[in-house]
């Protein structure tokens, strides 16, 4: 398997877009543990047990998406960048930047087939999860329930192909793809 150069420009949107899931993935990560909507009810009541002061369990919830809100919108913001990094990488191959990566290239081996294959496959979920994240916010109020339904299941694509891609990293580094890590990151290849 041949030594891919990448140019800075793909290598920058690379790593925005990584940059991207992951900060996508704290928030997730953050309103379903700590913030969660419930677990902040909790700590309000539990507050509120101590000075004696009640609210109903509609009005904590009410409260607790409040507090939450602000880290929630960082969510929507990313979504917005991640909708105009993905809008990007899928113009640049078309001023010959990069190249389109074709898993139908008869020249290529199985590996490199799946690989790419592999990578539309995300690249087509991630469309879908963007529109729909735009659906919920921009769109009819009668599709957002259903929106947000196919918008969750995100992160049962999003987490498998972070560790299939870090995987597949390490792997290619530790064995035909030598310094494969080193030119994602500045370009060059230490080995030459």
């Amino acid at each position: 398997m041949k030594n891919n150069t990448y140019s800075k420009a793909y290598r920058i949107i690379h790593w925005a877009i990584a940059i991207s899931f992951l900060l996508l993935l704290v928030t997730i990560f953050l309103r379903l543990t700590w913030m969660n909507k419930n677990n902040v009810a909790a700590i309000i009541q539990n507050y509120l047990n101590g000075t004696n002061q009640t609210l109903s369990q509609d009005q904590l919830i009410v409260l607790a998406k409040r507090i939450r809100q602000p880290m929630w919108n960082w969510h929507i913001y990313l979504g917005y960048i991640l909708t105009g990094l993905f809008a990007i990488r899928f113009s640049i191959p078309l001023s010959g930047i990069m190249k389109f990566q074709n898993p139908l290239d008869n020249n290529l081996s199985t590996k490199e087939k799946i690989q790419k294959w592999t990578y539309i496959f995300f690249y087509g979920f991630v469309i879908v999860s963007l529109i729909t994240g735009l659906i919920i916010e921009f769109g009819p109020k009668n599709l957002k329930k259903s929106m947000e339904e196919i918008h969750i299941l995100s992160l049962y694509y999003l987490i498998p192909f972070i560790v299939i891609h870090l995987a597949g990293v390490l792997i290619a580094e530790f064995s035909d793809q030598k310094g494969l890590i080193s030119r994602i990151i500045s370009g060059s290849d230490p080995e030459k």
